[in-house]
């Protein structure tokens, strides 16, 4: 048996890995779910032709007119059931014949009824005879990396790998706080700081297993691109892995039940799921936020892979995300060896 086999880090590490690989919850949230939730996504937001919007006129002479625009479909309505069709979400827009002209009624803020607006306008100036002063061409252009499932995927997994490492740890140590494990492990030789780095190192067991699985599957089934260095994309991993580790951590370091874990965890990474940008881009909030957005160790991550997978940028390119991950890694790790409860 070699030295490093005999080791209390070995030991501990290797434990570690096979109580995770013996929980199947754990197994259907870390490898099962992410391409579920990939597949429901890519087909929702599969290339498809462009939607027909329903709109409504109150003459047929307008509905005739809408009709002529491919992108519409209409229907004659009088004013009263058309306000009432556009109130329940029948149709988008209702284009009402007055002696000035037209009116067209709709919801602004509804992007699909700002949409049926143009269509219809420029379906009624060309049944009026208006011709367009320049000829205009379209050009469509699906371009594999600018797909919602491409910019989806990237975030999926740093969501995985903050969901996993967190909860792995986090759940783990404080079922060993309460079982009275952690007692029983602080009297032993041990130094304290192997038990510790052994539950961020069984997670780096699982990493490649989890990424390669997940974004296999990406690249296979939907043809998610890799425009970067491999050997990069999986550095930003591991060090995604190991800052989130590091931060469950920090989470469970005094918590003494499940209860309290659990509301700390989902405390901490909920407003990263919201503001962080795994299914928008995060710039979309105001840019009073901005700052405090671009700090959450997920806002960092998921930028970094996304940079990485859809652009090609190198690491040199992303020294400022990167900082704010490798932070997120040293800081809750040297706070949770000062604070750590073992009892």
């Amino acid at each position: 048996m070699s030295r490093m086999s005999e080791s209390s880090l070995f030991q501990l590490t290797a434990v570690r890995f096979l109580l995770f690989v013996r929980e199947p919850e754990a197994i259907f949230w870390i490898f099962v779910f992410p391409i579920l939730l990939a597949v429901g996504l890519g087909i929702a937001f599969r290339n498809r032709p462009p939607d027909v919007l329903p709109v409504g006129a109150t003459t047929p002479q307008l509905t005739q007119a809408l009709s002529a625009e491919n992108g519409l479909r209409a229907a004659t309505l009088d004013q009263a059931a058309g306000t009432h069709a556009l109130a329940v979400g029948d149709i988008l827009l209702l284009a009402i014949q007055n002696s000035a002209g037209v009116e067209y009624k709709y919801d602004d803020t509804n992007p699909d009824a700002r949409i049926a607006r143009l269509l219809a306008d420029r379906a009624v100036q060309a049944a009026a005879g208006r011709r367009d002063a320049v000829r205009a061409e379209n050009e469509l252009v699906h371009e594999t990396g600018s797909r919602y499932i491409d910019f989806v995927v990237p975030g999926l997994l740093g969501m995985n790998l903050m969901g996993s490492a967190m909860w792995g740890l986090g759940f783990s140590i404080v079922e060993a706080r309460q079982k009275k494990l952690l007692k029983r492990m602080v009297a032993s030789p041990m130094p304290r700081w192997q038990y510790l780095a052994a539950y961020i190192l069984s997670r780096l067991a699982m990493l490649a297993i989890e990424v390669v699985v997940f974004l296999g599957f990406a690249w296979l089934v939907f043809g998610v691109p890799f425009r970067g260095s491999l050997w990069q994309l999986g550095f930003l991993c591991i060090l995604t892995s190991l800052a989130f580790s590091a931060l469950g951590l920090l989470v469970a370091s005094r918590a003494k039940t499940m209860e309290a874990v659990s509301g700390l965890m989902n405390l901490v990474m909920l407003p990263m799921w919201i503001l962080s940008g795994v299914f928008f881009s995060a710039s979309r909030f105001p840019a009073l936020l901005q700052p405090a957005v671009r700090a959450l160790p997920l806002t960092a991550a998921i930028d970094t892979m996304r940079g990485n997978m859809l652009q090609g940028t190198s690491l040199a390119q992303m020294a400022a995300p990167l900082a704010i991950l490798a932070a997120w890694l040293i800081v809750p790790f040297a706070v949770s060896l000062r604070i750590f409860r073992w009892r």
